[in-house]
């Protein structure tokens, strides 16, 4: 992870580190650039996440989105609280069979208890590939 908020909650940035993000974005190879609660960024190859005819799953984009969604939000709800998923949907529009998949997450809405952000997928040429919109409960521990 290379670029995170100075004031972010250190026992979040401890469990981001400590995990490289969790067991399963570390085995899909997801790799964070950039995390905020505004914007964040992540990369995930496709060689090792496809399905049985060689194309991106379309599970797996929905899990670098709900990665840098989930994230995202527990950013923005900070120290003493956390995030928890309650909506995700996605339209995959583009297949891609090789390369590396590179994840935006916007915030659309950024509430005391409630964090929509939209997360766009995009091949190396910069072409959308899915679309996915997740929406997380911000609650207190």
């Amino acid at each position: 992870m290379t670029l995170l908020p100075p004031d972010l909650d250190p026992e979040l940035v401890e469990r981001l580190v400590g995990t490289g993000g969790g067991a399963l974005c570390r085995r899909m190879g997801i790799e964070f650039l950039e995390l905020s609660a505004e914007r964040s960024v992540a990369t995930m190859p496709v060689e090792g996440n496809t399905q049985v005819i060689g194309l991106l799953h379309g599970g797996a984009h929905v899990v670098l989105a709900e990665s840098l969604g989930s994230i995202s939000s527990a950013i923005h709800a900070g120290p003493g609280r956390y995030a928890v998923g309650i909506e995700i949907n996605a339209t995959h529009s583009r297949s891609i069979t090789e390369g590396l998949v590179t994840g935006t997450c916007t915030a659309l809405v950024l509430g005391r208890t409630l964090a929509t952000h939209e997360i766009v997928m995009t091949d190396e040429a910069g072409r959308r590939l899915s679309t996915v919109r997740m929406t997380n409960m911000l609650r207190d521990r």
